[in-house]
């Protein structure tokens, strides 16, 4: 029976300002409230892990190594403050190589569910696409949190910014 809860979280839009192929430690700007509201999953009880389309790698936009080194600051950041980001899970490849992982598919969610022995029905995405959105509901996540303007209403629930994650999740 697996038993971990987890909150799923998309990268750029849910946890940085989106501006376009962040790669750089100087242009990653942590969203209001990013701390305080991954704290109180953390101590509800959640694993925290990250899923995130980097297509600028496959693009030539940025390396991987500069990914994983702004990856490396992210995460000593949310450590600094108390929070553990379990696991980040990264698509490189575009659009166009029709990977497995690239979201709307779900390699990446299926490898995590695996990987950390993951409820899938106790767990929940919060993701500022609608791709975000269908690969977590593609790997069994019905909860789901759309940070923004939910314009097909695919999510359960639609949310200005993570900062008012607290008032859905409370257990």
């Amino acid at each position: 029976m697996k038993q971990n809860r987890v909150v799923f979280l998309d990268r750029d839009g849910v946890i940085n300002e989106d501006n376009g192929y962040v790669y750089k430690i100087e242009d990653f700007i942590f969203k209001d409230g990013v701390f305080d509201s991954l704290k109180r999953l953390q101590d509800l009880g959640y694993k925290l892990i990250v899923v995130t389309n980097q297509s600028g790698i496959g693009r030539g936009y940025y390396s991987e190594e500069e990914f994983l080194k702004l990856t490396s600051f992210m995460k000593d950041e949310f450590k600094k403050n108390g929070i553990k980001i379990d696991k980040v899970y990264y698509c490189p490849h575009k659009p166009e190589d029709n990977c497995e992982c690239r979201k709307p598919k779900n390699k990446m969610f299926k490898d995590a569910i695996k990987e950390f022995d993951i409820d899938p029905k106790l767990s929940w995405m919060i993701g500022d696409k609608p791709s975000d959105i269908e690969a977590a509901k593609r790997s069994g996540i019905e909860n789901t949190v759309f940070i923004g303007k939910d314009k097909e209403g695919i999510a359960k629930f639609q949310l200005n910014g993570i900062y008012d994650i607290i008032n859905i999740i409370k257990k």
